[in-house]
């Protein structure tokens, strides 16, 4: 992989994401790869990187403005924030000037915080999108707050203070909790996993998420509460975007 920078349409900044290419002509499908809470656009190379050199998939990893954490100088741009989610939507734009990268076939996978912000473009930008896989996501930061005390501060650092702060702390919250966006959810291609053992983010986020969006009568929305932990399962999720992404094989049905 090599790092490309790529200029923020919003605040004219040059953000970094790592990108591979297959060799020849394409188009070649893209998969756009999602950091994790605690860390950047490195964090899923290694697991990322083989499955889609094996399928001769393009792969982007943005650095969506870092860690979601205390130590990150710009945690109010990141976790969800609109200029970490335009980062994500400026650098695939970049990438669609090549012919050789497939604008049909465009998709997204992340867990946790990858997962939560996967939701988020999912949200903002369905359409964009031939699917969208998230595992164990944050669906609600201010539930999360209340939830998980190891990851409070980091919460406050990336939303401006606790759940109960001042309005726009409030609006913070929720401008950045999918569950507050269950209607445009709705028109993704979107399976949403999560291990009802997982001892970081309750298994209830992704349970509540789905009734919300079931509400809306989803076409493409696939829900798993599966016999897991805190986890994303590399194998599962790119079959999965095989299937629904890509289009290549079906799954075999059940007979009568």
């Amino acid at each position: 992989m090599h790092e490309i920078l790529v200029t923020s349409t919003l605040d004219g900044r040059r953000e970094p994401s790592l990108l591979y290419v297959p060799d020849g002509p394409g188009p070649f499908p893209l998969l756009v790869g999602l950091h994790t809470w605690s860390f950047d656009r490195f964090n899923q190379e290694a697991d990322m990187l083989p499955r889609c050199q094996a399928r001769n998939w393009a792969l982007l990893l943005p650095e969506a403005r870092g860690p979601n954490l205390t130590g990150n100088q710009r945690a109010g741009e990141a976790a969800g924030a609109p200029l970490a989610r335009q980062d994500v939507l400026d650098a695939i734009d970049e990438l669609l000037k090549d012919p050789r990268i497939d604008a049909q076939r465009v998709m997204l996978l992340g867990g946790s915080g990858g997962g939560h912000l996967a939701l988020q473009m999912a949200a903002v930008a369905p359409e964009r999108f031939a699917a969208v896989d998230a595992w164990c996501p944050i669906t609600d930061l201010a539930r999360w707050h209340g939830e998980n005390p190891n990851y409070r501060p980091h919460i406050a650092a990336c939303c401006g203070g606790a759940p109960d702060g001042p309005p726009a702390v409030q609006e913070a919250y929720r401008e950045r909790s999918p569950i507050h966006r269950a209607a445009a959810l709705a028109r993704a291609v979107l399976g949403v996993h999560h291990g009802r053992g997982d001892p970081s983010v309750p298994w209830q986020h992704t349970a509540r998420l789905a009734e919300a969006v079931e509400r809306h009568q989803p076409a493409a929305f696939f829900p798993e509460i599966f016999d897991g932990g805190h986890e994303l399962r590399y194998d599962l999720a790119f079959a999965w975007l095989e299937r629904r992404g890509v289009g290549q094989g079906k799954a075999a049905g059940l007979t009568s």
